[in-house]
C-alpha cells in the first residue's frame, strides 16, 4: 500500500499508509493522544476519528481542550439520549438532532404522548447506563438504496423522508453504537464514556419541519460536556439568562404583553415599554441632522409589482403577508422600507449635487414567520427598524460606511455596549446580480471595515440575496452573539429600479445603495438589551427614573410636591403612597429597577430635603439634600448622560 505525507500542527510530516484514519495518526503521534482523541480536521475540516486519508493533507487531532471538542461530546450525547428513548419507549420514531452543537443538543421524536419531567429523569437515567457500558461509535459509508432498506426495517419513517433531503452523490453516513442507528455526518466520539457529564434540560413540542401543518413531535433538550465543572457552570450560565429572560423580565416590569391567541408574533406595548421604545427611536433620530438623514415614511401596503421590481416577490414572496385588493390585485405588507426609498429616489430626476441623499424610516414592518420559530420579541411577524438608505456616489460608499461606524459608536456608547466584532458576509447560493460584481462589493467593504480600524471577520454564504453585508456582532452578558448594526452595498435595487443621476460629466450614472441599521429591529433590539442589562437601563432610558417614598400618609403632600418637581422638568416620577413600610417600599422600587429613591420623613418634610437612594447603593444613610439641587442634579445628570457620546465628552 503506498504511503501519504500527513502534515501536523508543530509542522512535522508524518508517514502513513493510505486509507489510514485520523485516528491512526492519533496513534503514530502517541497512545495518550490517541485516547484523548474526540474527532480529527483536515485541512482545517472537522472529520471524523474514522475518516480515511487518501492524500497528502493536513491533520489536527481534537480534544477537549479544544471547543470543538465540546460539540463533538455534544453531538454524541444526542445520540446517546437517543438510545435511551428507543429502549424506554420502542415505538418511538426518531427524526433529527441539532446542526449547531456549541452549546447544546437536542432530538424530536414522534411519540404517542408528550414527554412529562418524570420521562426526562428515566432517560437521563438511561444514557448514564449507556455511556457506562462505552459502547463504540462506528461509522458506514452506504448507498442510498442500502439506507433506504435499513430505516424501512427499523419502521423510522421521518428517516426514509430526511434521506430524500440528501443530494443525489453526496455521501451518505450511518453512525452505530449500542442498539441505536441513525443517519448523520458525524462527528461523534470514540465511545460513550468520552462524554462526560450531561443533563437533560427541557421538553417541548415542534412541528415536524417547522410546518404547523405537519404532526407535532417532541422535542428534548440537553447539553453535556467533558467535566462536571464545564457542566455546573453552564447550567448556572442557563439559570441565568431564565432570570433574564426578556419574556419574564418584560412582563414583571410591565413593558409589553404577548398573546399568540390575539395576534401571534405581534407584541402589545404597555405605557412602561413605550418609554423604553420611544426613548430608543428619540435617541437615534436625534442624531439624523448631524449625520445627515432625512426621515421619511412610506406606506404599509403595496402593489405587488413594486416588489417584482425590488426581487422581493421572486426571493422573499413566501415570508410576506400578502392580500387581494382592488379588483382582485394581489397587494402586500412592506417587509423592508428599500423598496419604497428607491421609489422616493425616483420621484425626481436627481444630481450629483443631491448626493448622498440618505433616506431614514422608522414606520411598521411585517414578515410572515412561522409560528414555530415566533420567540418573544426576539422573533416577530410585526417590528419597526431603524433603517436607512445611502444613495451616493461609487466613490462615496468609502466615506459613507466611515460614517456609518462613527454613528454606531455614538450609539452603542451612549447604551453601554462594548467589544463589538465586526465581519463581512458574502454571496449566498441564491442571489441577484452579477458574481464579478459581487466579489468587488465583498472586497470593497472589507477593505472600508479594516480602514475603520477593526479587523474583519468572513461569513461565508451568509449575504442577503440582494446586497453582501457588514454585520457588527455583540457578545451579551452571558457570552451569547448577537448582531446588531448592518451595512449593506446593494449589487441589484438600484440596477432592477433604474436608478439614474446627472454626474459631473452631464451624463446619467447609476449610484450605489447602501442599507443601513445600527440597531437593526427594534424589538430585536429591545429583547437583546432587556437580557444584556436584566431590566436595569441607563437612567435617561429607564421608564420611571425616580420614585418618591413617603415614610407615613402624613409626609405624602410633601411627596406629592416633589413628584410634580420632577415632572416639571421632565423627569419621569411616581409616588408609592401605599400603607407599607419603608423597606418594603424601598424593595419594591429595587424590584422594579427604578434608578433613583427619594425618602421623605418627618426630618425632610421639615427642612424641603428629600434623601436619595440610588438602585444598588448600599449606604444606610445617605446625605439629605435640598428638594432643588435634588432634581437639578438629576435633571443635569439625565441629559448629560444622553447627550455625551454626541457632545464629544
Amino acid at each position: 500500500m503506498s504511503g501519504i505525507a500527513v502534515g501536523l500542527p508543530d509542522g512535522r510530516r508524518l508517514e502513513v499508509p493510505a486509507g489510514s484514519t485520523v485516528l491512526d495518526v492519533a496513534k503514530k503521534i502517541g497512545e495518550g493522544l490517541a485516547r484523548a482523541a474526540l474527532a480529527g480536521r483536515i485541512d482545517g475540516r472537522l472529520v471524523d476519528l474514522r475518516t480515511p486519508i487518501h492524500t497528502d493533507v493536513a491533520v489536527e487531532i481534537v480534544t477537549n481542550k479544544d471547543p470543538e471538542g465540546g460539540e463533538v461530546i455534544r453531538h454524541s450525547a444526542e445520540h446517546v439520549m437517543a438510545e435511551a428513548v428507543k429502549r424506554l419507549f420502542p415505538s418511538a420514531q426518531v427524526d433529527v438532532g441539532r446542526t449547531d452543537h456549541a452549546d447544546k443538543f437536542q432530538y424530536d421524536f414522534l411519540v404517542e404522548r408528550p414527554f412529562t419531567p418524570e420521562d426526562l429523569e428515566k432517560i437521563q437515567a438511561e444514557m448514564k447506563r449507556i455511556v457506562k457500558q462505552k459502547s463504540e461509535f462506528t461509522r458506514e459509508v452506504v448507498g442510498r438504496e442500502q439506507a433506504r432498506a435499513l430505516f424501512a426495517e427499523l419502521g423510522e419513517e421521518l428517516k426514509l423522508s430526511r434521506l430524500e433531503d440528501i443530494p443525489e452523490g453526496e455521501p451518505i453516513t450511518i453512525f452505530r453504537h449500542g442498539d441505536f442507528t441513525d443517519l448523520c455526518r458525524g462527528p461523534h466520539v470514540q465511545h460513550t464514556g468520552q462524554i462526560g457529564a450531561f443533563q437533560l434540560t427541557e421538553a417541548a413540542g415542534a412541528y415536524w419541519r417547522g410546518d404547523e401543518s405537519n404532526p407535532m413531535l417532541q422535542r428534548i433538550y440537553g447539553t453535556a460536556f467533558a467535566k462536571k465543572e464545564e457542566l455546573k457552570a453552564h447550567l448556572e450560565a442557563i439559570e441565568e439568562a431564565r432570570r433574564r429572560d426578556h419574556r419574564r423580565v418584560g412582563q414583571e416590569l410591565e413593558l409589553f404583553h404577548l398573546d399568540a391567541n390575539v395576534s401571534p408574533g405581534s407584541p402589545f406595548y404597555l405605557p412602561k415599554g413605550m418609554v423604553v421604545f420611544n426613548g430608543l427611536v428619540d435617541f437615534v433620530k436625534s442624531l439624523y441632522p448631524k449625520y445627515g438623514f432625512q426621515e421619511v415614511m412610506g406606506p404599509q401596503v403595496c402593489r405587488s409589482a413594486l416588489f417584482q421590481t425590488s426581487g422581493h416577490y421572486d426571493m422573499f414572496k413566501d415570508d410576506m403577508f400578502w392580500m387581494e385588493g382592488d379588483e382582485g390585485e394581489e397587494v402586500g405588507l412592506k417587509p423592508t422600507n428599500c423598496p419604497g426609498h428607491a421609489h422616493l429616489f425616483n420621484m425626481t430626476k436627481r444630481s450629483y449635487r443631491e448626493l448622498p441623499l440618505r433616506f431614514a424610516e422608522f414606520s411598521r414592518l411585517h414578515r410572515n414567520e412561522r409560528s414555530g420559530t415566533l420567540t418573544g420579541l426576539s422573533r416577530v411577524r410585526s417590528f419597526a427598524q431603524d433603517d436607512a438608505h445611502v444613495f451616493c456616489e461609487p466613490d462615496q460608499v468609502e466615506s459613507e460606511i466611515e460614517r456609518f461606524f462613527q454613528m454606531l459608536a455614538e450609539v452603542y456608547e451612549a447604551l453601554g455596549l462594548d467589544g463589538i466584532r465586526v465581519s463581512v458576509s458574502t454571496r449566498p447560493e441564491e442571489f441577484l446580480g452579477e458574481p464579478a460584481d459581487w466579489d468587488r462589493a465583498e472586497a470593497s467593504l472589507q477593505a472600508a471595515v479594516e480602514r475603520a480600524g477593526y479587523d474583519c471577520g468572513i461569513k461565508e454564504g451568509e449575504a442577503v440575496f440582494y446586497a453582501p453585508k457588514v454585520e457588527v456582532d455583540f457578545d451579551d452578558v452571558l457570552g451569547r452573539k448577537w448582531t446588531l448594526g448592518t451595512i449593506q452595498l446593494d449589487m441589484a435595487m438600484p440596477g432592477r429600479f433604474g436608478l439614474r443621476y446627472i454626474g459631473r460629466d452631464g451624463q446619467e450614472h447609476q449610484p450605489a445603495m447602501l442599507h443601513r441599521a445600527v440597531l437593526g429591529s427594534l424589538e430585536r433590539f429591545m429583547a437583546l438589551y432587556i437580557e444584556h442589562t436584566a431590566g436595569d437601563f441607563p437612567l435617561w432610558l429607564a421608564p420611571v427614573q425616580a420614585t418618591v417614598l413617603p415614610i407615613a400618609d402624613r409626609h405624602h403632600e410633601a411627596g406629592r410636591k416633589v413628584v410634580n418637581a420632577l415632572l416639571e422638568r421632565g423627569i419621569r416620577a411616581e409616588m408609592d403612597d401605599r400603607s407599607e413600610k419603608l423597606n418594603f417600599k424601598i424593595r419594591e422600587a429595587e424590584l422594579q429597577k427604578i434608578p433613583v429613591m427619594a425618602v421623605i420623613g418627618d426630618q425632610e418634610q421639615a427642612d424641603s430635603t428629600v434623601t436619595a437612594r440610588r438602585r444598588g447603593d448600599s449606604r444606610r444613610s445617605p446625605e439629605p439634600m435640598a428638594i432643588d439641587a435634588f432634581v437639578d442634579d438629576l435633571a443635569e445628570e439625565i441629559a448629560r448622560k444622553r447627550s455625551r457620546v454626541a457632545e464629544g465628552g
